[in-house]
């Protein structure tokens, strides 16, 4: 059971076409196995579908007949070649990379500390974009840290408490300057989360702060 949800301002965004690439990214990686969040965008689309309908047409320019008519008529571009398989880290059994992330890679897991590996996720359409997955291993913590802007969390696989709550798998989180947290992953098993950040990660201690910059947060 999925207990953490994005709020409304965050699916209002991505309805809107207003988030960042990697932020829809994870948006898009909860909304696959929550049916609650889907039929609340739903809504929020059909509220900005009937606000677009009371919006006053607008004149194209004399053109665009003419230049639809011969896009429509140009050939079609040659068929190319089938892609290469994508680069993607290795997931335990029963975890599927997620569907938000087609057209993806990752770099194989790196050692960014004792009980701890991550994969950086390459957006090929947003070069910008700052996704990532972290493995963290069973009882092991991240640094103190808060944030300078956002941070979204999506749970993979496992679980972690950050002393506010736990969230398990489906479970969807966002961090921003308000608060300090020290994320903990529960003793049962190792949990993997996909991430995306926008500005950065503000750790405490120069370690932490060395092994965010590896990591590019």
């Amino acid at each position: 059971m999925i207990h953490h949800h994005p709020d409304d301002d965050l699916l209002l965004a991505r309805a809107a076409g207003r988030l960042g690439s990697g932020h829809s990214l994870l948006i898009g990686s909860h909304l696959e196995h929550c049916s609650y969040c889907r039929a609340r965008l739903r809504v929020l689309e059909a509220v900005g579908g009937a606000m677009l309908e009371e919006l006053a047409p607008a004149v194209l320019p004399s053109r665009s007949l003419a230049d639809t008519l011969a896009a429509i008529d140009a050939p079609a571009p040659p068929v190319a070649q089938a892609p290469a398989p994508l680069a993607r880290p290795s997931l335990p059994t029963g975890i599927a990379w997620p569907r938000a992330l087609r057209g993806c890679s990752a770099t194989p897991w790196r050692w960014v500390g004792p009980g701890m590996r991550w994969s950086r996720v390459t957006v090929p359409y947003d070069s910008a974009a700052n996704v990532f997955l972290l493995r963290i291993g069973a009882g092991k913590e991240l640094p103190v840290h808060t944030h300078s802007a956002s941070e979204l969390t999506q749970v993979l696989y496992g679980s972690f408490h950050d002393g506010r709550a736990l969230f398990g798998p489906g479970d969807f989180d966002e961090g921003d300057g308000s608060f300090t947290h020290m994320p903990k992953v529960e003793p049962a098993g190792e949990c993997i989360c996909l991430a995306s950040v926008e500005g950065k990660v503000l750790f405490e201690g120069l370690l932490a702060r060395l092994m965010g910059g590896l990591v590019g947060m």
